[in-house]
C-alpha cells in the first residue's frame, strides 16, 4: 500500500512569500514611476535592483541551508522582507525606497532559497512547486483587483511585507536543520551532480526569465500607453490573466510527468514566444487581453516543469537553488531590458526580439529535459526503461532504502548472468491442472 502524500503547506507559504515580488513587478514599477516622479528607466532600474538582490541571496545561500537550518534562514528572510518592503512603503525619499527594495529583495530571495531546497527533497517536487505557483498566482490576482483602486506608491510593497509577516507563524513547522543525505562514500555528499546539464539549464533559464520579465515589467505601460486602457482596466486584465494561470497550473499538476518534461518545456516556450509578440504589438483591449491571458496561462505551466527538472538534478536541492538564482538574475535584468528596448525600438520590435530569443532558448532547455530522462526518481523507486517506478511498493512498506538510488541517481545497467547446467524438466514430471480434467477423472 502506498503511503499517503502530505501537503507541505509551510513550504507552499514560504514559496508564495518569496515569489510574490516578481509577480507584482509591473504594478510595483508603475507605482514607483508615477508616485515618486521617476522616469520609466529609473523605475525599471529599481525593480531590477530588487530582483538582483533576490538572486544574490540564492547564490550565497544555495549550499548553506543545511548548515544554518531551514527554519532559521526562513525567519531571517521573512524579517528582511518585512523590514525592507515595509520601510520602502512608508517613505517617499527615493534613496530610502531603493535601499528598502534591495533589503526586501534579499529577504524574498532567502525565503525562495529555503523553499526551493526543501521542495527538492520532497517525494514529489513537481506537486509542491505547483501548489506554490497556485498560491502566489491567486494572491497576486487578488492584489491586482484591489491595488489599482487605491492611491499611493507603496501599496504593492506593503502587500509583500504583510504576506511575509503572515507566513512567519508557519516557519515553526520547518526543521531546524536539513538532514544530510546518505551516501555510500563520504565525498559524494559534496559533489554537485549533473554539472553539465545544470549549467546549461541555469544559462538557459537566465535568458528565459529575462525575456518573460522584459515584457512583464512594461506590460502596464503597453496597456495604458499603446492599448489605451485605464489603470483599473489593466489591473482587471492582469487579474484575469493570473486566474487563467491558475487553470494552467491545475492542468500541469493533474498531468504530472505523464508526458515527461521535454514536450511541456519546449512546446510551451514556443507558445510563450508567440504570446509575447502578440501582447507587445497589441493596440486595443482584445489583443492586449488575449496576449496577456494566453501568456500567463502558459508561463506558470512551463515554470513548474522547469522547477521540477532542476529539482531532479540534485536531491539536496542545490541545482534547484542555483537554477532559480540564475532565473532571478534574468528576472532582475528584465525590467531594465524591456524599458531600454521599448524606448529605443518600440513595443512591437521589443516583442519580436524577445520572441526570437525564446525560440533559441527552447532548444537547450528541451535537450536537458531529454538528456536527464524528464522525470525525477521517487525515493525508493528504481527506474526501468521508460521511467516507471519498479520498487516503490517495497520502499513504501518499510524496506530499508540505503541501497536504493535517490532522486536523480543514474539508472543502473542490467546485466544478464548465464546459468549453466540447468536440467531440462522431463515431460513426465508434471501433468495438467486438476481443473482441466474431465469430470469423473482422478
Amino acid at each position: 500500500m502506498f503511503a499517503p502524500r502530505t501537503t507541505p503547506w509551510p513550504l507552499v507559504a514560504l514559496f508564495t512569500a518569496g515569489y510574490l515580488a516578481p509577480y507584482l513587478l509591473p504594478t510595483t514599477v508603475g507605482r514607483l514611476e508615477r508616485g515618486l516622479g521617476l522616469t520609466a528607466t529609473q523605475a525599471g532600474a529599481v525593480g531590477s535592483a530588487l530582483l538582483l538582490s533576490s538572486a544574490t541571496a540564492g547564490f550565497l545561500l544555495a549550499s548553506r541551508v543545511e548548515r544554518a537550518g531551514a527554519r532559521t534562514l526562513a525567519r531571517l528572510g521573512l524579517v528582511l522582507a518585512v523590514v525592507g518592503y515595509g520601510g520602502a512603503a512608508l517613505t517617499t525619499a527615493v534613496p530610502a525606497v531603493v535601499a528598502g527594495a534591495v533589503v526586501g529583495g534579499f529577504g524574498s530571495g532567502t525565503a525562495t532559497t529555503v523553499a526551493a531546497t526543501r521542495i527538492a527533497a520532497e517525494r514529489d517536487p513537481h506537486r509542491a512547486s505547483t501548489l506554490g505557483l497556485l498560491s502566489v498566482s491567486a494572491l497576486a490576482g487578488l492584489l491586482y483587483l484591489t491595488v489599482p483602486h487605491l492611491p499611493g506608491h507603496g501599496l504593492t510593497l506593503a502587500a509583500i511585507a504583510l504576506t511575509a509577516l503572515a507566513v512567519w507563524p508557519l516557519t515553526s513547522r520547518l526543521p531546524a536543520g536539513t538532514p544530510a543525505p546518505r551516501h555510500a562514500e563520504a565525498g559524494t555528499a559534496a559533489r554537485l551532480p549533473h554539472r553539465r546539464s545544470g549549467l546549461v539549464l541555469a544559462g538557459a533559464m537566465l535568458l528565459w526569465s529575462l525575456a518573460q520579465n522584459a515584457l512583464w515589467g512594461v506590460s502596464g505601460r503597453i496597456g495604458v500607453g499603446q492599448a489605451h486602457l485605464s489603470e483599473p482596466a489593466v489591473g482587471v486584465v492582469f487579474a484575469v490573466a493570473l486566474g487563467a494561470g491558475l487553470l494552467g497550473v491545475v492542468c500541469a499538476g493533474a498531468l504530472g510527468s505523464r508526458m515527461g518534461r521535454a514536450l511541456p518545456i519546449g512546446g510551451g516556450t514556443v507558445l510563450i514566444a508567440g504570446c509575447i509578440a502578440l501582447t507587445a504589438s497589441a493596440d486595443g483591449l482584445v489583443g492586449f487581453a488575449g496576449g496577456e491571458i494566453a501568456w500567463n496561462t502558459m508561463y506558470p505551466v512551463v515554470l513548474s516543469y522547469l522547477i521540477g527538472l532542476a529539482a531532479s538534478l540534485d536531491p539536496r536541492g542545490r541545482w534547484a537553488v542555483l537554477v532559480g538564482s540564475a532565473s532571478s538574475l534574468g528576472t532582475a535584468a528584465g525590467p531594465l531590458t524591456g524599458s531600454v528596448l521599448s524606448a529605443q525600438a518600440g513595443f512591437p520590435v521589443m516583442g519580436a526580439v524577445l520572441g526570437a530569443g525564446l525560440l533559441l532558448v527552447a532548444v537547450p532547455m528541451t535537450a536537458v529535459a531529454l538528456h536527464t530522462g524528464g522525470r525525477p526518481l521517487l525515493p525508493g523507486a528504481v527506474r526501468r526503461r521508460g521511467g516507471h517506478p519498479a520498487a516503490l511498493v517495497a520502499a513504501a512498506t518499510g524496506t530499508p532504502t540505503g541501497t536504493v538510488p535517490e532522486i536523480g541517481a543514474p539508472e543502473q545497467a542490467v546485466v544478464r548472468i548465464p546459468v549453466e547446467g540447468t536440467p531440462a524438466p522431463a515431460r513426465g514430471a508434471y501433468d495438467t491442472a486438476a481443473a482441466a480434467r474431465a469430470p469423473g477423472q482422478l
